[in-house]
């Protein structure tokens, strides 16, 4: 079984300007939050259109280019 990984080469944060471990873990995070965050978004877009999509969106928008730039390896 093989380990999904994410990598982002010609980036210039760090000396090998490829990243592993950063763009990995913010797709794990991602995961994560998406998991809670998606059918809670739902049923409040039952509701409130606008503040449902925004909490479904949070995940992609917040969460994974947060993590992703916080880690440059």
């Amino acid at each position: 079984m093989a380990f999904p990984a994410c990598v982002q080469c010609g980036t210039r944060e760090n000396p090998c300007r490829c990243k592993f471990i950063g763009p990995t873990l913010g797709f794990v995070a991602f995961l994560v939050t998406g998991v809670i965050e998606w059918p809670v978004g739902a049923v409040v877009y039952l509701f409130r259109h606008r503040k449902g999509r925004r909490i479904m969106g949070h995940p992609s928008r917040v969460v994974y280019p947060r993590v992703s730039r916080a880690i440059p390896i």
